[in-house]
């Protein structure tokens, strides 16, 4: 697209050029206008437009399936057609100072799907002129947390993020303000990268959250990373750690916890100590602390392109009696803290170096580390549904056809915990035995 703007714009000077000489027109005159249209050029050089659009095939193992590989299946429906993703991304990158620092850049992308539009990106980024360490992100923006959330969506090779990335950060995006610390490319430290930032915590535009605030108290989000590559480029590897402390607000309901031997929740503060404007403290604070840690490695050799890649997160994640999803709004209904665990890892292979690309991804989801199968469930013990852990094992082979285009074919296989206690005649609901809800999709992408 750049190419075909440069292109027309340099056929426009040729003929202006062209003009100017016919009409014998001072030369200072036409240094000016050949000035301006270099000026104008400049801009547009700066100004990059890109994008991607994902459509899919899915079917799944039964009608009306509850599925995270691309949200849950309509009552009746076991075969869909989906356009999953449909982005456009506009970014600006200021000119360089004297010290060749751009020292801002503006981003805009919006997504577009059969769901509607909403906006996935909208921040400027502002960078120190004098070092070109430090810069502050404002605006919708990826939360600073591990390395799934952030990687994107067009270069990920699973279809979908791993299932408690999606419960406990809905949507990826957030708004908020972020501070990074990293070297320069040509800087010694440029493999060290330090964001932390505050957030509505409630997350991006999505089904699951509107990134609108409910409450006054903001979430932090840090992440530390080191990447670093050998001198052939043939070994890349890094390491990072991440940390989230954030809260919700306390209205008239009540709050549970788990029980000291850890077999059913228990009260930990009523509605009536709670009522008092929303306010977070010592003695009743609804809190959600995460930790996580992940890591990459990557080889290029015989074989191909082996990569290997993972993340452990833990923490204390509040939600409702059914569910352990992070909140959009402020809850109704009452609180059970939970702590909670999970995981995934990647295993990818290139065929030698022919188009071809092995997938093999494992994720792990555990919203109550302390109840587990036939303890879930029993009488006076409040647990349920939402404290069923889920594990995935998903197999796949991708195709580039060419430098834009990549076809996916990916089998999610899905096992739930179960309990003899949770056994109902609705299938969506039985969890006495391990639900019907794997999921196939073929997927085609095209970049531009």
């Amino acid at each position: 697209m750049k190419l075909r703007i440069y292109t027309a714009l340099m056929i426009l000077l040729t003929a202006f050029t062209v003009k100017a000489q016919d009409a014998e027109q001072p030369l200072d005159t036409l240094t000016r206008h050949v000035a301006g249209l270099s000026d104008k050029l400049e801009v547009l050089k700066r100004i990059k437009v890109s994008g991607y659009m994902q459509a899919q095939y899915q079917i799944a193992d039964s009608v009306g399936a509850p599925s995270y590989a691309g949200g849950n299946f309509a009552s009746g429906v076991d075969k869909r057609f989906m356009l999953r993703r449909a982005r456009v991304k506009i970014q600006y990158d200021a000119p360089g100072n004297d010290k060749g620092i751009s020292t801002s850049q503006y981003v805009f992308q919006l997504d577009v799907s059969e769901k509607g539009a909403t906006i996935k990106d909208m921040y400027a980024k502002f960078t120190d002129p004098w070092i070109g360490w430090f810069s502050l992100t404002a605006g919708m923006q990826n939360r600073p947390f591990g390395y799934e959330i952030g990687y994107s969506s067009s270069l990920r090779e699973s279809p979908e993020r791993g299932r408690m990335s999606q419960i406990i950060f809905p949507g990826e995006r957030d708004l908020g303000a972020m501070i990074s610390i990293q070297g320069p490319k040509t800087s010694n430290w440029n493999w060290l990268k330090i964001d932390a930032g505050m957030f509505n915590g409630v997350g991006g535009p999505s089904a699951l959250a509107t990134a609108n605030e409910f409450d006054k108290f903001k979430d932090f989000i840090a992440h530390a990373g080191i990447n670093k590559t050998t001198k052939s480029e043939k070994i890349k590897w890094g390491l990072g750690a991440s940390v989230y402390n954030g809260g919700y607000r306390i209205d008239s309901v009540n709050v549970f916890k788990m029980s000291s031997d850890s077999t059913a929740f228990v009260i930990d503060t009523k509605a009536s100590d709670n009522y008092n404007g929303g306010r977070i403290d010592s003695r009743n604070e609804i809190m959600r602390t995460y930790m996580g840690f992940d890591a990459q490695f990557s080889i290029d050799w015989i074989a191909g392109l082996t990569t290997l890649r993972g993340e452990y997160i833990l923490g204390e994640q509040p939600g409702t009696i059914s569910s352990s999803t992070s909140m959009a709004s402020a809850s109704t209904t009452d609180f059970y803290k939970r702590k909670f665990n999970g995981l995934y890892f990647y295993f990818l292979q290139n065929v030698a170096h022919t188009p071809f690309q092995a997938i093999v991804k494992y994720d792990l989801y555990d919203p109550n580390t302390d109840v587990s199968g036939d303890e879930i469930g029993k009488a006076f013990s409040s647990t349920g549904s939402g404290d069923i852990a889920y594990s995935t094992v998903g197999l796949g082979l991708a195709y580039r056809w060419d430098a834009n285009v990549k076809l996916t074919a990916y089998y999610d296989m899905v096992t739930n915990e179960t309990s003899s206690n949770l056994s109902s005649p609705t299938p969506s609901k039985n969890f006495g035995e391990d639900q019907k809800d794997n999921v196939f999709t073929l997927r085609v992408q095209i970049k531009f």
